[in-house]
């Protein structure tokens, strides 16, 4: 009854879409826009107004990016493990054991084969939602499998970025993915394979110093956080103000780290455009 009861010829329309029920209205956390949940998803995610690129997961990317039924997951079931019993404040299985329940994601990143106008990849999402995007074994293993089915294949490889680096309750093991993950993609560039490397905010730490910076084409959306420390760690290091804007994809564009700064709502055909480039020997 209370719904009903809040209605006041005083109160403006914009207060009165803030009480509107969770989940219809999202407000941007870039230029305080209160946005109808349907035309958010009508703009892949991103603010009608400013273009403030929300931070999605790797279904809704699959979504936007892959012709309909076409995607198909693979290597659902790899789960991490805790070979080191490793505790800080907390087990690191009891860690695990949340996450998984939580999120209902297959660990910190989903991978899969589908088509992008009809021309077939092979294609990994990471999970911001597990655990930060946190590059642990399961990354590591998970992107290598994808990668070898675009080898086997015959298929150019689109991996996306999200994650705040290397997984500390895995250590040295998860530091060993950052080679793991280097060696492999030589194999794919001896095989005359593209690699396709997309920065989403944020890209950070083990994993923006391996596979994320090694793209034959790098694409990040706008305003992503690229970027190895963080922006304090590297001021108090140097002792020095850093640039406006400085780790940010419009920067890092500017001098010659990514290659492209894309629209998610653009993403599809940018993809197509570039993999129906690099492709055409493969194909013909």
């Amino acid at each position: 009854m209370a719904w009903f009861l809040r209605k006041n010829k005083n109160i403006s329309s914009e207060q009165q879409q803030r009480e509107m029920p969770d989940g219809l209205w999202t407000k941007c956390p870039e230029c305080a826009t209160v946005i109808y949940r349907k035309e958010l998803e009508e703009h892949a995610f991103t603010c009608p107004s400013c273009s403030h690129h929300f931070r999605i997961g790797s279904a809704k990317y699959v979504n936007i990016l892959f012709d309909d039924g076409t995607f198909v997951e693979t290597d659902s079931k790899v789960r991490s493990a805790d070979p080191l019993d490793f505790v800080d404040t907390r087990p690191y299985k009891a860690r695990l054991k949340e996450a998984y329940s939580k999120s209902d994601l297959p660990d910190a990143v989903t991978t899969g084969t589908g088509k992008i106008y009809d021309l077939p990849v092979s294609f990994g999402c990471m999970n911001f939602g597990f655990i930060g995007g946190s590059m642990g074994s399961v990354v590591g293993e998970k992107f290598v499998r994808a990668g070898r089915r675009a080898l086997e294949a015959n298929m150019p490889f689109i991996f996306i970025s999200a994650s705040g680096g290397a997984r500390m309750q895995e250590a040295a093991l998860s530091l060993m993915q950052m080679a793991k993950t280097s060696a492999f993609l030589s194999e794919l560039g001896e095989a005359g394979l593209p690699y396709i490397s997309i920065l989403t905010d944020p890209t950070t730490g083990g994993v923006s110093a391996s596979y994320a910076m090694l793209g034959d084409i790098i694409i990040a959306e706008p305003k992503a956080l690229i970027g190895f420390a963080g922006p304090r760690v590297i001021e108090q290091t140097i002792r020095r103000k850093l640039p406006e804007g400085f780790q940010r994809s419009e920067f890092l564009l500017e001098h010659g780290f990514v290659d492209l700064v894309a629209h998610r709502k653009d993403l599809k055909k940018q993809l197509h455009l570039v993999l129906s480039h690099l492709m055409g020997n493969h194909n013909a």
